[in-house]
């Protein structure tokens, strides 16, 4: 089967999560019978399919299936394309409003329009994937008319491979002292900046956010004042490279974020055998078990308490770490292939695509 996994505007997107998240469906469907499309455009592009449409030739590649990754005019028009010509069509939900308030500047005052675009949008696919059953709770109540299905984002644990051999020239190169706390992705007030600011002015630690700063005016005002003058301890690092080696420094993973579909980055720092630390939110309690392998904390006063357990008993550590990286083994590659192949086999058959 032709597949094309469309990930509009993938070169702005391609350090997201949801840019990684496309990385692994793409990594999953290459060990497949399957044949991949990531561009629907006759040419590659929409300039260069609209030159050959007026030579004749088609607007669009041939595809058996669409499969789109984000919400934006391309997707609506791949999703037109499909329902016109009977192409079944898989929309991933990586977007929510939930999940886009406290991101950029004025992105809060809109997702009443945006939950119901998403809401209109969504409602064309034959069948609906999304990362967590939180956010399926989320897209229903919108609400989205359409078959829907949980299929994990996964974790690249090989392209993780020898973040450990990085860990002393990161540590040099940030002046990262003693034991690290961290965390990885780009700076949004979602994911719990000022909690991260506020806990690096409270405690002794290193803090170190190993990730993309937005500038511009859509960057947030939040974002601009912690990173313009953040405390003594916290380090942003802005765009890294190679990001095994922000795993390789840190030693303390802590997302104390407000909302997520599922965070690719925590499977991530489980991956590497990292003490993780999250917010006690419905989607971390989905996946993970507090005290197990990771330790969840719901006030300022259990994250540090959190942050001083740890740093007083490396024990502590090692064992939420190896617990952590069984976790995160649940959530192969391997495993996304397969969930994906049964999603779009039901599709393809016509079959029923909602929860077994």
């Amino acid at each position: 089967m032709r597949v094309l996994n469309y990930l509009e505007l993938e070169d702005q997107l391609e350090r997201s999560g949801i840019g990684t998240s496309t990385a692994h469906q793409r990594a999953a469907l290459a060990d497949t019978e399957h044949v991949v499309e990531t561009s629907p455009w006759n040419g590659g592009s929409p300039l260069s399919a609209a030159g050959r449409r007026l030579l004749g030739d088609r607007f669009f590649r041939e595809y058996d299936l669409a499969h789109c990754n984000v919400i934006g005019p391309g997707s609506v028009a791949v999703a037109r394309h499909a329902r016109r010509n009977s192409i079944p069509l898989v929309l991933h939900a990586h977007v929510t409003a939930e999940d886009f308030a406290e991101s950029f500047r004025f992105s809060s005052q809109v997702t009443g329009p945006l939950r119901r675009y998403l809401r209109w949008f969504y409602s064309q696919a034959d069948l609906v994937l999304v990362p967590s059953e939180y956010t399926r709770s989320n897209i229903e109540a919108y609400p989205v008319d359409a078959p829907i299905r949980q299929l994990t984002n996964g974790v690249d644990a090989e392209r993780l491979e020898g973040h450990e051999d990085l860990r002393a020239e990161y540590r040099d190169r940030y002046d990262i002292d003693g034991m690290s706390v961290f965390t990885v992705g780009s700076v949004f007030e979602r994911k719990g900046l000022t909690t991260f600011c506020e806990l690096a002015q409270a405690t002794d630690y290193d803090f170190t956010w190993f990730g993309h700063v937005d500038e511009g005016p859509h960057a947030s005002p939040v974002v601009e004042e912690w990173t313009r003058d953040p405390p003594e301890n916290a380090t942003f690092t802005g765009w890294v490279e190679d990001i095994r080696g922000g795993y390789g420094a840190g030693d303390v993973f802590l997302l104390p974020t407000k909302d997520e579909n599922q965070g690719i980055v925590v499977l991530e720092a489980m991956s590497c055998g990292k003490a993780v630390v999250l917010s006690d939110i419905p989607v971390f309690r989905e996946f993970y078990t507090d005290g197990e392998d990771c330790l969840m904390c719901s006030s300022f006063e259990e994250y540090v308490e959190a942050l001083d357990r740890l740093a007083a008993n490396p024990d502590l550590r090692e064992r939420l770490g190896e617990n952590a990286k069984e976790t995160a083994a649940e959530h192969s590659i391997e495993r996304v292939a397969r969930e994906l192949e049964d999603a779009y086999r039901s599709v393809t058959a016509g079959a029923d695509a909602g929860p077994e």
